[in-house]
This record gives structure tokens, sequence and C-alpha cells, in this order.
């Protein structure tokens, strides 16, 4: 459990404003982002590559030197030590050294965030324990697949008992299994009262564990917010019914007729149709659906659609009314 006494004084455990970020004349690489990560919450950070996510993590922590950049981390202005020591990092492209152990990377790791050496000897212990890597602690990193070397990151990052733990493709080259595993690792980080910003291209992981997301097109932010809020223009009520669809449905109603026997499996081999009201919620399907059975329509199915993440992704990517146009390849 994160100490008490480091537990944040406002709501944002990152708050950036107008972040800007060149390299050369030529590649804007970050163009005014803004960023709020509330504490407490797992937030992901999505974008094509060459979108800036990954020049804005490193600005977070120091590595690349910003043009501008406004606003705090752990309510402190970006770069200062006494946050950068509480914020735990997995970088995307870690390195180890090979004749290192796995204990000796996590334990490393602690003492460059000043961590004592029996709290990060024990705590090596334990966050490999956790990863799954107990019985392979005192075994060279040489020895260790991808997946393992993910592991042993993961616990480095966590070994300075971190309020902010930002993570760079945790996932990457993780078996499902281990995928699982981890993803039940940052639920209970989160649990435990930390932030977690994740950077990662795996959307449908992004869509089961995270509480907000934010889209960088181009250094661009295009979208933040929890992902009912960006999917609400998308959101739609359908109703399949059997027959031919209703003489009073206007030109608000988008009708789809549905070739005899898609329905089989409910007794129908029929003709069929689905009704598709954009906008809809439950409470005002109802009257919709008292009319029908009043007019003696048999329902099939009923359901909520909106947007996936994925769907969200590709129409901020692709969406020509962005003023964004991907362009694949630029560096981050």
């Amino acid at each position: 459990m994160a100490n008490p006494s480091n537990m944040p004084s406002s709501e944002f455990a990152v708050d950036l404003h107008d972040v800007h970020k060149a390299y050369g004349k030529k590649i804007r690489a970050l163009q005014g982002v803004s960023l709020q990560v509330r504490n407490g919450e797992i937030f992901g950070l999505l974008g094509p590559n060459g979108a800036g996510k990954s020049t804005l993590v490193k600005i977070m922590m120091t590595i690349v030197r910003p043009d501008s950049v406004n606003g705090t981390v752990l309510d402190r202005t970006v770069g200062d030590y006494f946050a950068l020591e509480r914020i735990g990092y997995m970088p995307e492209h870690h390195r180890f050294p090979n004749y290192l152990t796995g204990r000796q990377v996590v334990e490393f790791s602690g003492a460059m965030s000043n961590v004592d050496r029996a709290t990060r000897r024990r705590r090596a212990t334990e966050l490999l324990d956790r990863v799954g890597l107990g019985a392979w602690k005192d075994r060279t990193v040489g020895s260790y697949s991808k997946g393992m070397r993910q592991r042993t990151a993961l616990a480095a990052a966590l070994v300075n008992d971190p309020r902010l733990v930002v993570l760079d493709e945790p996932t990457d080259g993780v078996d499902p299994v281990g995928r699982r595993e981890i993803r039940d690792l940052l639920l209970g980080i989160r649990d435990e009262g930390r932030t977690v910003l994740l950077n990662s291209h795996l959307l449908s992981e992004i869509e089961t564990i995270c509480t907000r997301v934010a889209i960088l097109v181009q250094g661009r932010l295009v979208a933040q917010g929890t992902i009912d809020e960006l999917t609400s223009s998308s959101r739609r009520y359908e109703i399949v019914i059997e027959g031919s669809p209703p003489p009073w449905c206007t030109d608000s109603v988008s009708v789809h007729s549905l070739p005899p026997g898609q329905m089989a499996a409910t007794g129908i081999l029929g003709e069929c149709c689905r009704l598709v009201f954009l906008g809809l919620d439950a409470p005002g399907a109802q009257p919709i659906l008292d009319r029908l059975r009043r007019e003696q329509r048999t329902v099939l199915a009923v359901q909520t659609v909106r947007e996936s993440l994925e769907d969200l992704f590709m129409r901020a990517v692709t969406d020509p009314t962005t003023g964004l146009i991907y362009r694949p390849g630029a560096p981050t």
C-alpha cells in the first residue's frame, strides 16, 4: 500500500498543459498537448506510431527536454527530484546487462530511486514473486525470454513504492496468460491507491482496464475522457423484429432487412428486420417496445450498441474532420 504520507493533495497525478516539442525545423512531435491523469486511475495513452506518446512520457521523466511545458506531476513541477523518486517507470525499449540476475536488476532500480538497501532487497524478492519470477530471481536475465524481461522491468518499476507508475508497452512479447496476469497486477496496483499511466497498442486491454483514455495524433491531443464519453455520439439502440418494418418508422430510424434464416437460432426462418435508433437509451426505448407489442410484433433481440475503443481509435486517426492526417513512420 502506498505510504499515506505521500498521498496527493490535488485531484491530478499528472496535470500538463501546452506541451511543445520539435526535433529540428520540420518535425513537431508535440503541439500544445494538455493531459490530465486523475489520482488512483488507470489511464490509457493511445496513438499511432509517430503520434508523440513516447516523447510526452520522456518529457515527464526528464529524458527529453521540452521546448515548453506547464503544469505538474505529483503536485511538483516537471523534473522535480522529489516527484521523480515517487514515479515508477518502465520504458518500452529497456536494456538489462545479461550478466545481472533478475534480483540485481530490481535492486539496482531501487538504488537509482534512493531506496535503502534493506528495503530494496526485500521488495525485489516480493515483487519478483508477484510477477511470477520467484523461481528465476537468481538466474541471469540473459537466460530470460522476452516476456520474462518484461515482467522483470515491471517489478523494477514498482520497487520504489511509487505513487505514479508509467508503463510503456508493458505486455509487449508476453503470452496471453502472462498478459492476463499483468492486467490483474495493474488492477491490484490501482486498488492500492496508485495511479497508472499506460501506453499500449493492445486496444482490447486498454478498454478492459482503463478508466479514461487520451488519443494523440501527429502531436495533437484529439480525444480525452472515458470511453463512454468519447463514444456517446455513436451509441444506438437496436431492435430486431420478425417481418417487415412498421410503416410508422421515420427518417431518424435506420432499417436493415435481414435475409431469411439469419435468425434461425430464435426459431424464426422467415423475413426479419433490424431497427436502429441513434441516441436512444433504454428508458426511451420502452414506448417503442410497447407499441411493437401492441401491434403483436415478435421482438427477437434488443441491445444497446456503441463504438469499441478500436472503432474510436480508427475514427480519431483517420477522420478528416479532425484536420489531421496520419502519416506513419515519424519518430517518437
